[in-house]
């Protein structure tokens, strides 16, 4: 099995590697496209005509709500699948396995649910949570199980740290639950997802790291009576040549200021994530040589210099890019969450040249 995802850019579109959930520069302006109802329409439409599997519905401070969104977008749609990220804590259990069952019926079974556990302490608390990391995370498990038990059809008391349920609630029968999604790179966000997830997500980082937190959470999974699934959030860059690629690469990395990347790299040392300060490793926070920042062969670490979160992109020919998502496959990664930038005109590229070419990689290996 093998499936793709992308991006749903609900804080806006552009060109330009600046957007995400750090400010924009103000240069970047002049070609940004607003996340109006109509462009993501186009977005969703696109992507599933290029043969994309789903869509990832972020949620972060400046995007649009997730929920909203995806509901209004499964009637555009009619096989792409929706992963809508929804933060713990912010909702009580009960009233999030409501919106999923709601939202599974809308888009005819095609909900997967990502718990955003959070990245930044400043964030959080101007969300108005204001638990501390390894906190967020015991929460997030006990919503994640509370969750199962309420489509499960609830009926039986539970009492935990941050979440309590009457035996006497009903519950909300699902016939089918959406898959659950979780990420963090912690120890304890390791053993909640090994414990709870149906699938963990991983932001891109060279093969051999990414093997050796593929082969633990296998092994913590199997300690808990449970097999997991494994995903990456990875950028693309691919063109018909190497060069091709790498000349867009410098082109987004040129754009790039120096105050806007001191300016950001500010901004992303206040997260507590230890994904992200794995991510920032990659990069050092500092801009270098364009090659400088490839850390293993097409895994280029230019995107963490001015993004938060997800900061690595493949960046190759299209042959090169579907070769090095084979690899990862290999290793045991079932979903690819991939963008680029502007997420409209690259998810017609990727889905023509590189997904067909994955899927042809994966047609000729089961063949021998």
């Amino acid at each position: 099995m093998i499936e793709f995802d992308w991006f749903l850019p609900t804080n806006g579109d552009g060109p330009h590697l600046a957007n995400s959930g750090l400010p924009r520069p103000a240069a970047f302006m002049q070609d940004f496209r607003p996340a109006t109802p109509a462009y993501l329409r186009r977005v969703a439409e696109t992507a599933e005509s290029s043969g994309f599997d789903g869509l990832l519905v972020p949620t972060a401070a400046g995007f649009e709500d997730p929920w909203l969104v995806s509901a209004m977008l499964a009637n555009a749609t009619t096989r792409i699948q929706f992963l809508v990220t929804f933060r713990p804590g912010l909702e009580q259990p009960s009233y999030l396995a409501q919106k999923a069952v709601t939202l599974q019926q809308i888009c005819n079974n095609r909900l997967k649910l990502f718990a955003a556990t959070g990245s930044s302490a400043h964030e959080q608390r101007a969300l108005g949570d204001f638990l501390a990391h390894d906190d967020r995370y015991r929460r997030t498990a006990e919503c994640l199980r509370l969750l199962r038990q309420l489509w499960a059809g609830g009926e039986y008391a539970f009492s935990g740290r941050h979440y309590s349920l009457s035996p006497y609630h009903r519950g909300y029968p699902l016939d089918t639950p959406p898959p659950l999604y979780v990420g963090g790179a912690s120890t304890l966000a390791e053993q909640v997802a090994s414990s709870q997830a149906d699938t963990y997500l991983l932001w891109a980082e060279p093969p051999g790291m990414v093997r050796e937190r593929v082969n633990r959470l296998r092994t913590l999974a199997r300690v808990f009576g449970r097999s997991i699934h494994f995903g990456l959030r990875v950028h693309i860059i691919a063109r018909e040549t190497e060069h091709a690629a790498w000349e867009r690469a410098d082109e987004l990395l040129s754009e790039i200021q120096g105050q806007a990347i001191s300016d950001a790299q500010r901004h992303i040392a206040t997260y507590e994530s230890v994904g992200q300060q794995r991510q920032t490793s990659l990069n050092s926070g500092e801009l270098r040589g364009l090659r400088e920042l490839e850390v293993s062969p097409n895994l280029w670490a230019g995107v963490g210099l001015i993004r938060g979160g997800a900061g690595t992109a493949l960046v190759g020919s299209y042959d090169q890019v579907a070769a090095r998502i084979h690899e990862y496959h290999v290793l045991g990664v079932d979903a690819f969450l991939l963008s680029s930038y502007p997420h409209l005109e690259e998810s017609i590229r990727v889905g023509e040249h590189v997904l067909s070419r994955v899927r042809a990689i994966k047609r000729r290996a089961a063949a021998h």
